[in-house]
């Protein structure tokens, strides 16, 4: 026996702005049926026996709840897999042979600068929108012919949260979790996120950073098999994100797929096992953190020089490499205002990359060795120039990204 309902697949406001009344109040299954559009009992009512016909659970795969559920289901061990997805949006094509996949118990993020596409390819995922071409599988299902089946298995979570402004918070949360059979424990999610301290205001009236742990709650409270989560510690201080984190990785543990999308590049490092990067409709890199910011067996780093604003690093990528190759992205080195030349960027032949991040701070990328440092210095003193700080580290997941998207706004 299953309770099935229309929790949440999709923006939470789709289904729940539908609540006629902010306080958990009796009513008959048919008020139900209608307020949620769909027939699932409150705790009140005696819960509805959904056994599918032998056909159906054939389709289905998995019929029970919970992580073992979604490895059951997925074809060849993917919670989520898209293959040449395209959507077109007045015959521009914003997602164009896209492919991504996403496994059971880990994290993958998906990274993208805006108008990447991975918005609406997370909206294909969710069966918000349709695709023009390609195929979406979420737990082995089409996710618009088969949302039935993938509602209460899925959990979303949007940037905006999505959450209907006249609830209360808890409220929504306990409304939300009464229509799965083995919900998580609210209390028990409500004090992990922090939500009591603001259980009775309205959502309205809550800060950004507020909404986002309710929708997170919302999201992850039925104990779904998959969840999307766009931007989750947007707008948090640092004790919610941390916290935030934490769920994230205990979900893990427990077997979830998590799809996250987020612009905060030590979020993606910390939590991701695999990374996507979108641009221009399609991923254009993919693996783990570690095989992305080390780049293959040279072992890529980084040089940070503190110096003079506006020096002009084309005779240092000579250096280190005889045959530089410019890539245009913004002003070159060394020309125009200070403002005009941040962020600026060339390349080598030999993968190098200089860029002056910000007035008198440099970033030099490749493979560094004492050789390498020697010939930074050594080119910092011939030209006179009186360095404050010259370090090295490991190449980030922020350099590796704007390395293949460009350092231009968009």
């Amino acid at each position: 026996m299953r309770k099935e309902g229309n929790p949440q697949f999709g923006p939470i406001a789709t289904h729940l702005t539908r609540l006629v009344h902010t306080q958990v109040t009796p009513c008959d299954d048919a008020s139900r049926a209608a307020a949620y559009d769909c027939a699932v009992p409150l705790p009140d009512a005696p819960a509805i026996d959904t056994a599918m016909d032998p056909a159906q659970a054939a389709t289905a795969g998995a019929t029970t709840a919970g992580p073992a559920g979604a490895a059951a289901s997925a074809d060849h061990g993917f919670a989520v897999e898209v293959r040449g997805l395209v959507k077109r949006y007045g015959g521009r094509a914003v997602v164009d042979g896209l492919d991504l996949v996403a496994r059971p118990g880990a994290v993958t993020a998906v990274l993208g600068p805006n108008g990447a596409g991975k918005t609406t390819t997370i909206e294909c995922c969710e069966g918000l929108r349709s695709p023009d071409g390609g195929s979406v599988r979420v737990l082995g299902h089409d996710p618009v012919a088969d949302a039935r089946f993938l509602r209460p298995r899925v959990g979303v979570m949007l940037q905006d949260g999505g959450l209907p402004t006249g609830v209360r918070a808890l409220e929504l949360l306990r409304h939300v979790a009464a229509m799965y059979a083995a919900p998580r424990p609210v209390d028990e999610l409500a004090e992990r996120l922090g939500l009591h301290g603001f259980a009775r205001t309205t959502v309205r009236r809550l800060s950004g950073g507020q909404r986002q742990r309710v929708a997170l709650a919302a999201a992850v409270v039925g104990r779904p098999d998959v969840v999307f989560l766009d931007e989750p510690s947007a707008g948090m201080d640092p004790q919610s994100r941390r916290a935030v984190w934490d769920l994230v990785r205990e979900l893990r543990a427990d077997g979830v797929a998590i799809v996250l999308t987020t612009h905060l590049m030590d979020e993606a490092a910390d939590l991701a096992d695999h990374v996507h990067v979108v641009d221009h409709g399609r991923v254009i890199a993919s693996g783990s953190v570690r095989e992305l910011t080390e780049g293959g067996s040279s072992g890529p780093g980084t040089v940070r020089i503190e110096a003079a604003p506006g020096l002009d690093l084309t005779g240092l990528l000579t250096t280190l490499d005889p045959t530089p190759a410019p890539l245009s992205a913004g002003y070159p080195l060394g020309q125009g205002t200070p403002a005009q030349q941040v962020p600026s960027t060339q390349r080598s032949g030999d993968g190098w990359v200089a860029a002056e991040a910000e007035p008198g701070v440099y970033t030099l990328t490749g493979p560094v060795d004492p050789a390498a440092l020697a010939a930074v210095t050594g080119w910092l003193a011939d030209r006179g120039v009186l360095a404050r700080s010259v370090t090295t580290g490991c190449r980030t997941l922020e350099d590796v990204f704007l390395d293949l998207t460009g350092r231009n706004l968009r």
